[in-house]
């Protein structure tokens, strides 16, 4: 008899099995770290805690009201943010943070010359490796005290351990900036993969001839003016193709102040000095210039319908609200209060920096062009979150 262990004795020695690598790839160590509670000070706060995959990625905690919470509360259980935090999904295509001149998509506007890209609503952040490495070391936000006492964590798992080891170096322990920036990349690649960017939308699916907007529909009237140079000015800052990529984000990645205003029911919570003012743009470590105080970067449209709410410090919950919003700005608008609120618009956090010349492009809405646009962005909702989209009183049926 052959023996498989080569002893003298002929006995047959079993096989060891070979196991397979807990984490074989970046994407699937970055995948275990974002949903990682063990990250955060107080084990309880993880990426995917204000991030949610099921919803869109976004926060869907509830506040004191049972509403979706317009910021996010820390891994401490006290502490609270002030502005929203905005859905990861497309963050992928987000340029780097630089300055340029292009065209915009209404040619009634001129030409954009300013500052564009970057990660967060200020582009501090370069990547989605840069921006992974900020919040575990917020102390509103994941809480850990420094570099070294995350890295720790890390060899607390020796899942982790071994995957780190193979997947960047042996020693990569050894060098804790090393091995953080590693933990960092492994969460940006795994933001990179298909689930964060489906293009799987009824709006996807009619480009490809999957899916057809009945004509006569709300949501077809809605991309009708969404498209249009003549009645909306939408497409303007929501619009851009990359270069290599025929779908559209639905953002050109600008800086604007759209006279958002102070989230009144935030700043009562989160203890911030009366006058505090968000300064937008101007908190990004690069920016210096007072003329882009106020600023913050145009979103993604896609998943707009299930990632409420709204702007960036969450002060509308209703998407039909933020188009009055903007309706609001015309001299002749209809719109002269607030849904939610039923008073009049209070005023922009920072009125000097507003982009009067944007906002009152267009004219006035009617209520039904309001329902169409409402109804034409539910459909630029990923498939698999169609289910979370709510009438809202908008009655979209075809």
């Amino acid at each position: 008899m052959l023996s498989c262990g080569g002893g003298g004795s002929g006995a047959v020695v079993p096989m060891t099995p070979v196991v397979a690598p807990e984490f074989e790839t970046k994407a699937a160590l970055g995948e275990k770290l974002f949903a990682d509670t063990n990250l955060s000070a107080s084990r309880s706060q993880s990426c995917a805690t204000c991030h949610n995959p099921a919803v869109a990625f976004i926060d869907d905690r509830p506040g004191a009201d049972g509403s979706v919470s317009a910021v996010s509360l820390g891994d401490d259980g006290i502490s609270i943010g002030d502005r929203n935090s905005p859905t990861v999904t497309y963050a992928r295509f987000t340029p780097a943070f630089s300055s340029e001149t292009h065209a915009r998509f209404n040619s009634q506007q001129p030409d954009y010359s300013g500052f564009v890209g970057g990660q967060f609503l200020d582009g501090r952040a370069n990547t989605l490796a840069d921006q992974a490495a900020v919040p575990i070391l917020n102390p509103v936000e994941m809480g850990m005290m420094d570099k070294a006492s995350v890295v720790l964590r890390l060899q607390e798992n020796q899942g982790y351990v071994e995957a780190f080891q193979r997947l960047y170096s042996h020693d990569i322990f050894d060098d804790v900036e090393a091995a953080y920036a590693a933990m960092t990349e492994s969460i940006a690649v795994f933001e990179q993969g298909d689930q964060f960017a489906a293009f799987d939308s009824k709006y996807d699916r009619s480009l490809r001839g999957e899916y057809s907007y009945d004509p006569l529909s709300k949501a077809a009237l809605g991309k009708s003016l969404f498209f249009s140079q003549q009645f909306t000015n939408c497409a303007t800052c929501h619009q851009l193709h990359p270069n290599g990529h025929k779908q559209e984000l639905f953002t050109n990645f600008e800086y604007h102040n759209i006279g958002v205003p102070e989230n009144q029911d935030v700043r009562a919570l989160n203890g911030m000095p009366t006058g505090f003012v968000d300064q937008g743009l101007l908190d990004n470590p690069g920016i210096t210039g007072t003329e882009h105080r106020g600023k913050f970067k145009v979103p993604t449209l896609r998943n707009v319908a299930v990632t409420a709410p709204y702007m960036h410090n969450g002060v509308f919950r209703e998407l039909k609200t933020v188009i009055e919003f903007y309706d609001h700005f015309l001299s002749n608008s209809d719109h002269v209060l607030n849904p939610e609120t039923g008073l009049a618009w209070r005023d922009p956090e920072v009125p000097s920096t507003v982009s009067t010349r944007e906002l009152a492009d267009g004219p006035k809405l009617s209520a039904a062009d309001i329902e169409g646009l409402v109804c034409f962005l539910r459909t630029l909702t990923d498939a698999r979150y169609e289910h979370l989209i709510e009438n809202n009183g908008v009655d979209c049926r075809e």
